[in-house]
C-alpha cells in the first residue's frame, strides 16, 4: 500500500514539473515578441521588406513639377506657334488654276515648303515668296486677304484666269480665292505670283 502510494506521488510530482513550464511558455504575448515556444525579449522583426522590388512605397517628397506649356500667342511673336511643332510642315497648300490659256498652267497643284514638296511646277521659287511675305507684317497681312468691298478698281480686264487656294500658310489657315477681272485682282494676281502662274 505505501509503495503504491508512493508510485503515485512520484507520477503528480512529475505531471506537474512538465505542466509548469508549459504554461509559462504559453503566457499572454506582448506586442513587439514572438512566441515561438521560448521566451523573446527583443523587439519583432518588420515583415515587410525595405530594400528590392518589394520594398514598401515611400512617402512623396511632394508634387511632381508640371511640364512647361507652350508659350501663348502674345509671347511667341504672335505667330500661334506651340513646342513640338518645329519639325512639321506648316505651310501646305492646294492650289487650282483655270481659265488662263497658258500650256500647263491650269490644274490643281500641292505645295510643301519646309521642306519643298508636293507637285507645283514652281515648288521652291512659290515657297520663296511664301517666305518672302511671311517675314513681315505687312506680307503675313496682304498677302492672301481678298479685295475689300468697295475698294475703288480700275476696269481693266486682264483675262478669264481664276483660282483657288485652300490649306495652311507657316500654320494660319488659307482659303481664298483670285481672278483677273478688275484692276485691283490684277494686282493680287501678281502679288502671288509663282504661286500662281504669271498669265501676264
Amino acid at each position: 500500500m505505501l509503495r503504491r502510494l508512493a508510485l503515485t506521488a512520484v507520477v503528480s510530482l512529475a505531471a506537474l514539473a512538465t505542466a509548469v513550464p508549459a504554461s509559462t511558455a504559453s503566457g499572454p504575448v506582448s506586442s513587439g515578441s514572438v512566441s515561438s515556444g521560448s521566451p523573446s525579449s527583443g523587439p519583432v522583426p518588420s515583415a515587410v521588406p525595405t530594400t528590392g522590388p518589394f520594398a514598401a512605397a515611400r512617402p512623396s517628397l511632394g508634387p511632381l513639377p508640371l511640364p512647361v506649356p507652350p508659350l501663348p500667342g502674345f509671347l511667341d511673336g504672335g505667330e500661334g506657334k506651340g513646342t513640338g511643332e518645329a519639325d512639321e510642315v506648316l505651310t501646305r497648300l492646294t492650289v487650282s488654276v483655270e481659265n488662263t490659256g497658258v500650256a500647263g498652267a491650269d490644274g490643281t497643284f500641292e505645295l510643301e515648303c519646309g521642306p519643298t514638296g508636293g507637285s507645283h511646277p514652281q515648288g521652291q521659287a512659290a515657297c520663296d515668296r511664301l517666305a518672302e511675305a511671311g517675314a513681315t507684317r505687312a506680307g503675313r497681312q496682304e498677302l492672301f486677304r481678298p479685295t475689300p468691298e468697295g475698294t475703288m478698281c480700275t476696269m481693266i480686264h486682264g483675262g478669264d484666269a481664276s483660282a483657288r487656294i485652300v490649306g495652311t500658310w507657316e500654320g494660319r489657315a488659307v482659303d481664298t480665292t483670285a481672278s483677273r477681272r478688275d484692276g485691283c485682282e490684277i494686282a493680287r494676281w501678281n502679288s502671288l505670283v509663282p504661286v500662281l502662274p504669271d498669265v501676264r
